[in-house]
């Protein structure tokens, strides 16, 4: 065994087996040095077992006499020492036989051409492991048409078929790792997480292919995405926790990383005191292993990590922990494997002896007197060389049919047609499962899904949760998490908006959004829109769609109803009462001196004036609404008309007999009736107008009760009339009341037994009273939400009382003396108009001389008879 020292760079640089074709090797059994140095201490696990599991293969493949039979497969094995820029040099190493040295004036000292040995021709090479390492090989062996194929290089940028078209790999790429890894996040419920990554090949692409498939697929933004220096000063992880720390909200983060920077990072989140914040998703860099993650357990915990789905190979076990100094001498790095497995010093040539390390027996067992557990890409080693077995297996069958050993069309192997057989294979792999390739390369995804837990677990470590073919199958009630919690954390950077919100998208990010509430009479049309309801409708209580409007009409039982009622129910028993007193008692003196015919008109009036308000209570209909138009203005026409009547006559009567003594003209019961019947008529032909124009009809006013809060909002049903139309309906007869009026104060100085004057009069001047009271109530409570049953109290009551006033002060006391006094009910003697007329005019000098006799004491009662 040739010496070896790693720490002085003087290790023997590759193994070679002897073989009728030869494969090349590339495995890091060594860690990269530090600087000056191309290596460093030994890798165990990733080189001594990678680096077995191909002689292991070899000798299987070998002694299979189905697979190349009659053909030993040799190899030249390098050591890369984790380093591209090594590996490049020592690559070199497989291409000498194909390149062509120009030796012709070169001769021995007697004139003959030399013998210059020709190095071994390498068809084909396993590795490398890192995929810097890769790249760097695959660009020198392209030149030379040297096929390659790796157990554990996945980045992305191998895919590339037009720039790495002899690479092919067992494992597969990245980009399907970066889909996995995408999958769990998406299968989380996480929409915003950061990205870490190592400076160099495999982590930039494979954060590269994470944030391009997730950019592909939608629905997950990137708060950050972070580098690690390849060579990290001082407190460089601490500033990274800090940056990550600027986006807490996704605590999820996606890290593709070396072992040494994963276990720093850990270590600054725990000096940050942030154990349980991070939610980690590591590739298969972190995978199960224990060394990123030792003394930083709290930190990791929760962590879902990604590995290439994979089993541990029995075969190799049995062959691995079997090997001694005595029978493994082929490999040059395994003494010091031995000393550093079983922390014992041997003793070679040039190497000093260490009196502080026990003297190796060479008896130590591998698993028995050392921890053992095969390494995790030991499985595609193996599948590597067979795959190189199975296309040179079927390039010999086809070159070669019937030839023992390698025939001259194989001699030597040309690389281009070995490829082709090489992306051909398929066979089931030393897992079990197939190997093939795709037209680039690259095998097929199959992950095994890991998470780290801790708590609730008799064993704590990494338990398998779900896995990834091409698509996912995680078993979420399998997760646990920091504390022992079982519900997925949140990794977002806006929790979902509550009912009756709306997105407000922040620029730039469409993850991130604020909440706004969708208020008065809006609904939430999509997520990021509200949209108002329409006119007839509102909102739903969590604003997710609209609902009708309810329809509400003035009701027999509301308040504002009842009184209204109640005084009209009281003025038609009164005006009926009224009534029947003057039918019974039509022919006596006080009722034919009232005027007959025009008291039953008033009191027709009066009894529909009361009679309104059941119109204007009563569910609107086109009936209902045809009667309110009709009977609104009549009632008071009618009365009015008769009042003006009666105060006109009077009026003309006495200004008559002050320049003669001749009767005025169209006083008669005759002429009151047809003036009254005319005056009557213009309300009538109005209101026929209106029904020509405009028909009556129902509506529904959906603004009048729409408060801020639409739970409050209500349809009104009513009839179509507005404030402006039911004030025109009733001004024709408000101008009668005033003219009336006028009346009534031009006759104030006709005696009180001169017929009904005084009484007409402050029937007017009280009607007015109520009527200007009527103006401001009615349009002062327009903006109020309960306008309509306001104003509608407002102008039954109003009629109500005018039509009460009337009703009290010309007929009630007439009514009370027949009812009460019929002994006053009796002919008076007959006076002439001569004489009733001189009678009124004594009587008006009399008060104007008298301030305390104002309004005369005469008791005189002019005749009926005129």
């Amino acid at each position: 065994m040739l010496p070896s020292q790693a720490q002085q760079g003087t290790q023997p640089q590759s193994i070679k087996i002897e073989g009728d074709i030869t494969l090349g090797g590339l495995f890091p059994v060594h860690a990269r040095g530090p600087a000056g140095i191309p290596c460093g201490e030994i890798k165990r696990e990733k080189g001594i077992h990678r680096l077995e599991a191909l002689l292991y293969a070899l000798d299987q493949i070998n002694n299979d006499p189905d697979l190349l039979p009659n053909i030993t497969l040799g190899a030249r094995i390098l050591d890369t020492c984790s380093r591209d820029t090594y590996a490049l040099e020592q690559s070199l190493t497989f291409v000498q036989a194909l390149i062509q040295k120009d030796n012709s004036d070169v001769r021995c000292s007697n004139g003959e051409p030399p013998i210059i040995p020709k190095p071994e021709r390498v068809v084909g090479v396993i590795g490398a492991s890192g995929s810097s390492v890769s790249i760097m090989v695959a660009n020198v062996l392209r030149l030379f048409a040297i096929p390659q194929i790796s157990y554990a290089s996945t980045a992305p940028e191998l895919s590339d078929n037009s720039r790495y078209e002899f690479f092919s790999r067992v494992v597969p790429p990245d980009s399907y790792q970066a889909q996995a890894m995408l999958d769990i996040v998406k299968a989380m419920g996480w929409n915003y997480v950061s990205t870490l990554a190592s400076e160099g090949n495999y982590g930039e692409s494979g954060v590269d292919a994470f944030i391009q498939i997730s950019r592909e697929a939608g629905g997950l933004c990137i708060a950050q995405s972070i580098k690690i220096p390849r060579e990290p000063r001082p407190g460089e992880f601490d500033k990274i926790v800090k940056r990550l720390m600027e986006t807490s909200n996704a605590r999820g983060v996606i890290i593709f990383a070396n072992e040494d920077d994963i276990k720093r990072v850990l270590q600054a989140a725990k000096r940050a005191n942030l154990t349980g914040h991070f939610l980690f998703v590591g590739s298969d860099s972190w995978g199960a292993k224990s060394s990123p993650i030792e003394d930083q357990e709290e930190v990791a915990e929760g962590a879902v990590t990604i590995l290439p789905k994979r089993a541990s190979i029995d075969g190799f076990d049995e062959y691995f922990t079997s090997r001694s100094l005595e029978n493994n001498r082929r490999n040059i790095w395994f003494a010091e494997f031995w000393e550093d497995d079983f922390k014992c010093k041997l003793t070679r040539p040039g190497i000093k002896y260490d009196p502080d390390r026990r003297k190796c027996t060479g008896e130590e067992r591998i698993s028995q007197d050392s921890q053992y557990e095969q390494e995790g890409k030991v499985q595609f080693v193996i599948d590597a060389v067979y795959a190189m077995a199975h296309a040179l297996h079927s390039m010999h069958m086809d070159l070669c049919p019937g030839s023992m050993g390698v025939c001259e069309k194989m001699d030597p192997v040309e690389g281009r047609m070995l490829l082709q057989y090489i992306r051909s294979v398929n066979f089931n792999g030393s897992a079990g499962t197939a190997v093939m390739f795709n037209e680039n390369g690259d095998a097929p995804g199959r992950y095994d899904i890991f998470q780290y837990q801790m708590s609730n677990v008799s064993n704590p470590g990494y338990r398998v949760i779900g896995q990834w073919t091409n698509h996912l199958r995680l078993n979420l009630e399998d997760m646990q998490w920091s504390g022992g919690e079982q519900k997925v954390p949140d990794s977002v950077c806006s929790f979902p908006c509550e009912s009756g919100e709306r997105k407000k998208m922040v620029k730039g990010v469409p993850c991130c959004w604020h909440c706004e509430l969708c208020d008065g009479y809006q609904f939430v049309l999509d997520e990021f829109t509200c949209d108002m309801c329409p006119f007839d409708m509102r909102p739903l209580k969590n604003r997710t769609g609209c609902r009708p409007t309810p329809i509400i009409k003035l009701e027999w039982s509301s308040p504002w109803a009842i009184i209204p009622v109640f005084l009209a129910i009281l003025g038609i028993l009164a005006t009926t009462g009224v009534i029947s007193t003057f039918v019974r008692f039509n022919d006596t003196p006080i009722v034919r001196a009232s005027g007959r015919e025009l008291s039953y008109v008033l009191l027709t009036g009066i009894f529909l004036i009361y009679l309104i308000t059941f119109l204007m209570i009563a569910e609107p209909s086109v009936v209902v609404c045809a009667f309110r138009r009709l009977l609104l203005g009549l009632g008071m026409c009618i009365s009015y008309s008769a009042m003006l009547t009666k105060t006109n006559r009077i009026y003309r009567i006495f200004e008559q007999g002050k320049k003669s003594v001749t009767p005025p003209k169209f006083i008669s019961p005759t002429s009151q009736l047809l003036i009254t019947f005319i005056l009557i008529s213009v309300q009538l032909l109005g209101v026929f107008v209106w029904f020509g124009v405009e028909p009556p009809h129902t509506t529904i006013d959906y603004e009048e009760q729409k408060p801020p809060n639409p739970e409050f909002a209500r349809g009104i049903l009513k009839c179509d009339m507005s404030d402006l139309s039911l004030i025109l309906c009733l001004s024709y007869s408000i101008l009668l009341m005033i003219t009336c009026t006028v009346y009534a104060i031009k006759s104030r100085g006709v005696p009180e037994t001169f017929n009904e004057a005084k009484p007409i009069g402050f029937t007017m001047y009280t009607t007015c009273i109520i009527w200007l009271a009527f103006v401001p109530i009615f349009f002062g409570t327009a903006q109020s939400t309960e306008k309509m049953f306001i104003q509608t109290t407002t102008l039954t009551v109003s009629m109500s009382l005018s039509a009460t006033v009337s009703l009290g002060m010309l007929y009630i006391p007439k009514v009370y003396v027949i009812i009460f006094h019929p002994e006053q009910n009796v002919q008076k003697r007959k006076r002439s108009f001569k004489a009733v007329v001189q009678a009124a005019t004594v009587s008006t000098r009399l008060s104007q001389k008298s301030s305390d006799k104002q309004n005369g004491e005469s008791k005189g009662e002019p005749s009926r008879s005129q």
